[in-house]
């Protein structure tokens, strides 16, 4: 089935006087929005990416908790961590704690991180992307440890624990998103590791390439190809009229027919809840009943 996330901005700039945009949203948007879409997406940075650092931006897992205890029937995710903010094992241990929480509604997004600037900022190292993604490989395996065993222990080349124990260990393990579209490691390890990969789409022909690497990946690592869900955030302007709603439909019918099962969509900073009412009408509903 045809899945709908909304990825909600936690940054506030000039267009919004500041406040961080999710904090109108959760008031004025989600409490109509949010129960027609699967999911809810929070980015994970410090700050804004103007020159003075004078937009706000949230921390991405106070936020991600502080939604899901305001709206507690919605799948949540980030939009993705970057692995090398906290400690491998301080993310497990947050993400069973927030699996426990919320009955089972959390989604590990998860990638290798990217923006330099704010790693020197706050003191965090940044080697090579080739060395984050096998970073983030071994990050995904302690997770997976320390939510499933009493003992977890792990010797790897970048991180290692010692009977990390995360209890309350979750009922449910939480299912784990990847954000990559690097072709040499970072899509291998999608195939290998992730239940769900969110992507890019440049063009039609590249997105095919990078799923096929993905599928192969998981087919030689002994997975179900399908086992892998494949997401991607489309971003746009809510719709405004019926013919705008069906433009959404031929668009995004298009990128199903590429194989994405889960939209994760990012409307910026809609002022009223009537057009996210109108795409969950118009548009939601009738490709989830096709």
């Amino acid at each position: 089935m045809t899945k709908f996330g909304w990825l909600s901005p936690v940054a506030g700039h000039a267009g919004s006087n500041f406040q961080p945009i999710v904090m109108y949203q959760e008031e004025h948007i989600f409490p109509q929005a949010l129960p027609h879409f699967d999911s809810l997406w929070i980015a994970d940075h410090f700050y804004g990416f103007d020159a003075d650092k004078k937009e706000g931006f949230l921390e991405a897992w106070v936020t991600l908790t502080w939604l899901a205890a305001r709206f507690p029937d919605i799948m949540l995710c980030h939009h993705v961590l970057g692995h090398g903010y906290r400690n491998p094992a301080l993310t497990a241990k947050m993400a069973s704690t927030l699996q426990v929480l919320s009955g089972n509604r959390f989604i590990l997004g998860i990638g290798a991180g990217w923006r330099e600037d704010e790693y020197d900022s706050y003191g965090y190292d940044f080697p090579s992307a080739a060395t984050r993604l096998r970073q983030l490989e071994e990050v995904v395996q302690i997770c997976r440890l320390m939510w499933t065993e009493e003992h977890p222990t792990f010797d790897g080349t970048y991180f290692q624990i010692a009977d990390a124990a995360a209890t309350p260990r979750p009922d449910v393990v939480p299912p784990i998103c990847i954000g990559s579209s690097g072709e040499q490691v970072g899509l291998p390890i999608v195939g290998r590791q992730a239940d769900i990969w969110n992507g890019h789409h440049r063009s039609d022909d590249a997105w095919l390439r990078m799923r096929d690497i993905v599928h192969t990946a998981a087919g030689d690592a002994g997975r179900d190809p399908a086992d892998v869900e494949c997401s991607l955030t489309v971003a746009g302007d809510l719709p405004d009229s019926d013919t705008a709603s069906d433009e959404w439909i031929e668009r995004l019918s298009h990128l199903r027919d590429l194989g994405v099962e889960h939209f994760i969509m990012d409307f910026g900073h809609p002022l009223d809840v009537e057009p996210a009412l109108r795409f969950a009408e118009q548009v939601i509903a009738p490709m989830k009943a096709g």
